[in-house]
């Protein structure tokens, strides 16, 4: 892992069922270090153990956060036993809880006997602003998703802007939504160049590459693979990405580091 400690470490990369099912990449979390403050962004079935497994050691003690940008297992199966493991068992009351209403409302994925455990809980909401510690954290648009879904733009003092555009249909809010970021993180399910098949809401290659074009981050990584992208081989696909939209592109894989302050690590 890099020295630095400023970082955003993928655990896992899988999305989907079929990817996640099987365990063709992992589905664990995505570890964020801002300096001092810690996050975990959905942590999918898995996310305990990856965290154990890392080199050096992921401590889920040290967290100060854990954001749920929706409720589907794959985003949010380890939420659970992560807020146990954050919080020494709940004997120690500390962290912070960012998701959307409906994970935690009717049919709730974060349980209720784990919610005192946690300092507070934070209801995402379109147009939010929020606070990790010194790191001011935004969820400036609603996704279109089969639930409540929010993607987060980060924005640490000094550090280039991260933003995680997480699951959805295309729309072009999206564009303005996202504009100015520095790090752009697409959750690329789909490889699909044929038909639109509005039924389905994820984004494909074709999604990615307009958001690229005119988002135009200094970096752009693709990461939740569906079975699709895993079969067109996704470092090939980011290869062909930054020569089309003339930014950056890197495929996320299980474990990879990327570090903030070189952008050099992937």
């Amino acid at each position: 892992m890099s020295e630095s400690s400023y970082w955003i470490k993928f655990l896992g990369t899988a999305g989907a069922r079929f990817v996640v099912m099987k365990q063709l990449r992992s589905s664990a979390g995505t570890w964020l270090r801002f300096g001092d403050v810690q996050a975990l962004l959905d942590p999918g079935p898995g996310t305990l153990v990856r965290c154990a497994a890392s080199r050096p050691r992921l401590d889920p003690s040290k967290l100060d956060a854990i954001f749920l940008t929706h409720r589907h297992l794959d985003h949010s199966n380890d939420v659970n036993v992560m807020i146990e493991a954050m919080t020494d068992g709940g004997f120690k009351k500390r962290g912070h809880l960012f998701a959307p209403a409906d994970a935690l409302d009717e049919d709730p994925v974060v349980l209720q006997y784990v919610r005192p455990f946690l300092d507070e809980i934070h209801v995402l909401k379109e147009g939010g602003s929020y606070m990790l510690g010194d790191v001011p954290v935004r969820t400036p648009v609603r996704h279109e998703h089969t639930a409540e879904t929010y993607g987060l733009i980060f924005e640490p003092p000094g550090l280039p802007s991260v933003a995680f555009v997480v699951d959805t249909r295309y729309f072009d809010g999206l564009i303005d939504a996202y504009a100015g970021v520095d790090v752009l993180i697409l959750n690329v399910v789909r490889y699909d160049r044929r038909k639109p098949q509005p039924n389905i809401m994820h984004l494909n290659v074709e999604d990615a590459e307009r958001l690229i074009s005119e988002i135009q981050p200094r970096v752009a990584v693709l990461t939740h693979f569906g079975m699709t992208m895993v079969r067109a081989k996704p470092w090939v696909v980011a290869e062909e990405l930054s020569q089309a939209t003339g930014v950056r592109v890197g495929a996320a894989s299980d474990g990879m580091t990327l570090d903030l302050e070189s952008l050099a690590d992937f």
